[in-house]
């Protein structure tokens, strides 16, 4: 017997910025949760995936990720994504402020 599908958004990160952004029933990319397609059948979800996975200019990383219908749009339930919707984690240091090494000592 198989398991009933999860609905899922197709999600992946900016090629350029490296943010995480969300596929959108108009075929745009988001950078809000709430904006994504919620897709509830599991061939659309893959044809879908399918769709973000070649637009190779614009993202990385394409994947299907879990969610639920919200009052105002899709919204994540495992905390990787909920965690990835609130935007970078690391700390500005090094290359990320200007920093840079200076030459090496030989």
């Amino acid at each position: 017997m198989s398991r009933k599908f999860t609905p899922k958004v197709v999600t992946a990160n900016d090629l350029l910025i490296g943010d995480v952004v969300y596929l959108t029933a108009d075929n745009r990319w988001t950078r809000e949760h709430h904006e994504a397609e919620l897709i509830e059948d599991e061939a659309h979800a893959q044809l879908r995936l399918l769709d973000g996975a070649a637009q190779k200019n614009v993202v990385v990383g394409v994947y299907l990720a879990d969610a639920i219908a919200g009052p105002d749009g899709p919204e994540p339930i495992h905390f990787r994504e909920v965690f990835r919707t609130r935007g970078p984690s690391n700390y500005a240091m090094g290359k990320q402020v200007g920093e840079l090494p200076g030459p090496r000592q030989h």
